[in-house]
């Protein structure tokens, strides 16, 4: 006769079994791909599988990047709708690459942000050519903020205004940089350019940034030193 807890012991012994070879798969693919001189990425079995019509593999990329598209967005375009559309466009793209995608030159997440940003780049020269006099105004919300409210939604509306202004390839190696919080070699790569190049782009926007938020960053010495605004 089996006793008691017997059989659970055995199934928590079978899934750490499972738990243990599935680890063990992943990690011999990582020790495969570095012994012939490929770059590991984390999606391409995701990518595979999904390329075959697993949908758990399809959903299991969505949650991994639908939120860093939409942030990536959202920064690039200063528009949450738009950044929404640019999003389901790489999906898109992503189900159609996905049955023919060769890992090796790229990640996949690499190739990714390259997609959004060129929806990016697409939108804002539509943009330009439209010339929307009333692009980037904000109206006033009737309800009543409070004080300190009042002044983090202005001072985040000032800083997006100006980032919105700078040049669309020092917006975007702002954005990957300190708000998808990527390194600079990944940045580099995403935008197609040497590390350099890259570091020159961030130096210019932020020089840029800094000139045209000086008021904010006032704001915020002044109340850090306790001095009344006037």
């Amino acid at each position: 006769m089996a006793r008691p807890g017997s059989g659970r012991r055995r199934e928590r012994g079978r899934a750490g079994k499972c738990s243990r070879a599935g680890e063990w798969r992943l990690s011999k693919s990582r020790r495969d791909e570095e012994a012939e001189g490929r770059m590991f990425d984390p999606d391409a079995e995701y990518v595979r599988k999904a390329g075959a019509g697993d949908s758990r593999a399809a959903e299991a990329l969505v949650r991994r990047h639908l939120p860093r598209m939409v942030a990536l967005a959202r920064r690039m375009l200063s528009d949450a709708a738009e950044a929404e559309d640019v999003a389901q466009e790489v999906f898109l793209r992503v189900w159609r690459e996905a049955p023919r995608w060769k890992p090796g030159a790229a990640k996949f997440e690499t190739w990714m942000h390259r997609v959004a940003l060129n929806l990016c780049y697409d939108r804002l020269r539509r943009r330009r050519e439209r010339a929307d006099p009333d692009a980037g105004l904000m109206v006033a919300d009737p309800a009543p903020l409070a004080s300190e409210a009042w002044l983090a939604q202005q001072r985040a509306a000032k800083v997006e205004a100006a980032l919105s202004q700078l040049p669309e390839r020092q917006r975007a190696a702002i954005v990957l940089v300190h708000y998808q919080e990527l390194s600079n070699i990944a940045a580099a790569e995403m935008l197609e350019i040497s590390v350099e190049a890259l570091e020159s782009l961030l130096a210019r926007g932020r020089r840029a940034l800094k000139a045209a938020l000086a008021d904010v960053v006032q704001d915020l010495i002044g109340e850090a030193g306790g001095a009344p605004r006037g």
